[in-house]
């Protein structure tokens, strides 16, 4: 399973390693290969909770109908009118991030709006997780890779995947 093109060059998201450095939130303009569209009951609030919690800036607004909020390249989210839903959405969306964001965000989006984050957790398939419910209702994971030990359990969860895992 080794055929697979190479897109690091074109990737925002840093290497794995325990000091990985986030990029800089990217302001270009550029056709969105992929957005979430998140209604929102109050433009205003979400926008901040968005900027301030998750890290996102706002890279323009048309007021009262749209907010374009981004991080990383290829990482946009746009905020519209509308209802919240106040079911437990069944889908999340995620955004890479760096080890070292993670109690950061979670954090700040508790300090925004208590019981929002979890802290961070170490999945099997080598990334630490936050979980953040907005107050859209929207839930929201930010991800960041850890190192890959060879020997560990991640690793061999991987291997039984399917996937090659380099040994050094």
């Amino acid at each position: 399973m080794n055929d697979f093109f190479d897109a690091a060059a074109i990737s925002p998201v840093p290497a794995p390693s325990l000091d990985a450095v986030a990029p800089e939130v990217y302001r270009g303009i550029y056709g969105m290969p992929m957005f979430a569209t998140i209604p929102s009951s109050d433009l205003d609030a979400s926008a901040r909770f968005w900027t301030h919690g998750l890290g996102f800036v706002e890279l323009f607004a048309v007021p009262g109908r749209l907010v374009h909020l981004r991080r990383w390249a290829f990482q946009d989210v746009l905020l519209v009118p509308g209802e919240s839903d106040e079911r437990a959405p069944a889908m999340t969306v995620s955004f890479s991030s760096v080890l070292g964001q993670l109690d950061a965000v979670a954090a700040a989006c508790n300090r925004l709006r208590p019981g929002s984050a979890t802290p961070p957790r170490e999945t099997p398939w080598n990334s630490t997780e936050v979980e953040v419910v907005t107050p859209e209702n929207a839930r929201v994971i930010m991800t960041a890779a850890r190192p890959l030990v060879p020997d560990s359990d991640s690793a061999r969860y991987i291997e039984k995947l399917g996937l090659e895992v380099p040994h050094s």
